[in-house]
């Protein structure tokens, strides 16, 4: 584990957005995307890519993260890298209507207070992204790169 530098809560916030690589191994890897019999078997051959793809991008970030050189430049790419992950699940959702998207696949997705679980999801990693960014940016100012 690193050194004590003032970093701890931008590693924390950073870990708990990582999640994000995470949880389409757990949610996805069922009937409802990569097993499920209506995908032509190349769709199901991207997903699983896909799906191993992030499991290895979220362990590559904690080790940015957490690893024993880990220091401002790894949670700087760790966030940028989460960045781009969360910015590809808001594109995907901002263009679904142009290539027949959905958010929701019925009967395997809730809604939790009201707000379906993906997009509910996908807020509070963006907020907890969001707090690590700012926090490692009062943590370590620009001309400590």
């Amino acid at each position: 584990m690193s050194a004590p530098d003032g970093l701890r809560p931008a590693r924390i916030l950073l870990t708990l957005s990582a999640l994000e690589f995470f949880g389409p191994a757990v949610r996805d890897l069922g009937d409802s995307h990569a097993l499920n019999v209506a995908w032509v078997p190349h769709a199901r051959l991207h997903m699983v890519w896909f799906i191993g793809f992030l499991v290895l991008s979220g362990l590559v970030n904690l080790h940015l993260i957490w690893g024993r050189r880990s220091g401002v430049a790894g949670l700087r790419i760790s966030a940028a890298w989460q960045a781009c992950a969360l910015g590809g699940f808001w594109i995907a959702l901002a263009t679904q209507g142009l290539y027949g998207g959905s958010l929701i696949e019925p009967g395997h997705h809730v809604e939790i207070l009201g707000v379906e679980e993906n997009l509910l999801g996908f807020c509070i990693l963006s907020a907890l992204w969001l707090a690590g960014v700012v926090m490692l940016r009062r943590r370590a100012p620009a001309a400590a790169a």
